[in-house]
């Protein structure tokens, strides 16, 4: 999986998403020992600084752990990272409502769309 940032927001806010992304999506598993800062940040192209802020702000939300001679982890707690699954599926519904309603449609409509469009997918 790439790094993709953009000029929109704070690069340790996208690191983070990306991270939790990563998490969320198998990339990194429960339990599993995350790169070093510096091969994290040499991957993302970004200063080791700025990744170690976001990895601080990750263990801050019990993301990550730390074991002081070993590096970082992934929690182990899947229902943690289950509820930050639901969480980030919220907030892009969310988006997605409000730039239907910026098109013009309300959630009665959006909803009609979404349901005519996953019948034609099957």
């Amino acid at each position: 999986m790439l790094w993709a940032f953009k000029g929109d927001r704070p690069l340790y806010l996208q690191i983070i998403d990306q991270i939790k992304l990563r998490i969320i999506s198998g990339v990194y598993p429960a339990g599993t020992r995350l790169p070093s800062v510096r091969e994290l940040a040499s991957e993302a192209s970004v200063n080791p600084n700025t990744m170690q802020k976001a990895l601080s702000e990750l263990e801050r939300e019990h993301l990550v752990f730390s074991q002081r001679t070993t590096g970082r982890f992934i929690t182990e707690d899947e229902h943690m990272i289950e509820q930050v699954k639901k969480s980030l599926a919220e907030e892009q519904i969310l988006l997605f409502f409000d730039k239907m309603e910026a098109l013009g449609y309300d959630r009665e409509q959006t909803l009609s769309l979404v349901a005519g469009s996953a019948k034609e997918d099957m």
